[in-house]
């Protein structure tokens, strides 16, 4: 559990952050953490205002500003139309603007990799956590797989502190949870399938559904990372394998359990 409790400690710290400034230095933080080159969060609004956080240089986003490239982004473009997760190998590069913004990107020390988390928020908001780094096809293969899970946590996590540092620290509370759904999030939050989880829980994959619907619409969740994300900002799960299966029988005292978690 080393890298669920790293990350459960770093969201924490994430959410004592008061202002963007704050925030700006822990996205910069993740890139050690995840050990790439640039870590970026980039908002844009339905009216076109955007404005980020992230290790890109300053000479790279003056040059993106300068040459208007927020129309022409293909990483924008390519994910606005998508809910996954997406690997810049799979995204379109064939048109002109393309190869010259990826030429660009590569040039100013973007890199020759990325992977990116579409988002979605309230009032037309769109934004993208991104991870890039210059390494081989393998070497990113092998590093997205092991944080894949990780980035996209984060980045959920991280747009609802963006919403709500914006907003004034104005976010409206979510109803508490109930007790299965709890145990449905903070499953789900440890890395379990949802058939585990119902195998887990002892019910069936229709009621874990049910239990699951049911903490979105508490949390105010767009779907159920995000409802993950709002349920680990407010302190209504832990990751770490306190969940209560039954009554007196916590998956910490189960060996085959802590043998898959651990």
């Amino acid at each position: 559990m080393v890298i669920a409790n790293t990350i459960e400690r770093s969201l924490r710290e994430l959410g004592r952050k008061k202002d963007f400034a704050e925030i700006q230095n822990w996205v910069v933080g993740l890139r050690d953490w995840f050990g790439v080159d640039h870590v970026v969060y980039h908002w844009v609004s339905a009216d076109g205002e955007q404005f980020g956080f992230g290790s890109y240089p300053p000479s790279w986003v003056q040059h993106y500003i300068d040459k208007d490239y927020l129309r022409v982004h293909p990483v924008i473009l390519g994910c606005f139309q998508r809910f996954h997760p997406v690997d810049w190998k799979r995204l379109d590069w064939s048109s002109k603007s393309a190869r010259q913004f990826r030429k660009d990107a590569i040039d100013f020390g973007v890199g020759n990799q990325g992977y990116s988390v579409p988002i979605r928020g309230p009032n037309g908001q769109f934004a993208l956590f991104t991870v890039s780094h210059t390494c081989s096809d393998n070497r990113w293969a092998d590093l997205t797989m092991t944080y894949q899970r990780d980035i996209i946590l984060v980045a959920h996590y991280l747009n609802q502190k963006a919403l709500e540092v914006k907003d004034g620290g104005k976010q409206k509370p979510s109803r508490p949870l109930s007790p299965r759904e709890v145990d449905s999030l903070t499953y789900l939050a440890m890395g379990y399938g949802r058939g585990q989880v119902a195998d887990m829980l002892s019910i069936s994959e229709h009621t874990l559904r049910a239990y699951i619907e049911s903490a979105r619409a508490k949390l105010g969740a767009l779907n159920t990372t995000h409802a993950v994300a709002r349920a680990l900002s407010e302190g209504q799960i832990l990751m770490g394998g306190t969940v209560l299966v039954e009554e007196s029988k916590w998956p910490g005292k189960d060996e085959a359990l802590i043998e898959k978690v651990g």
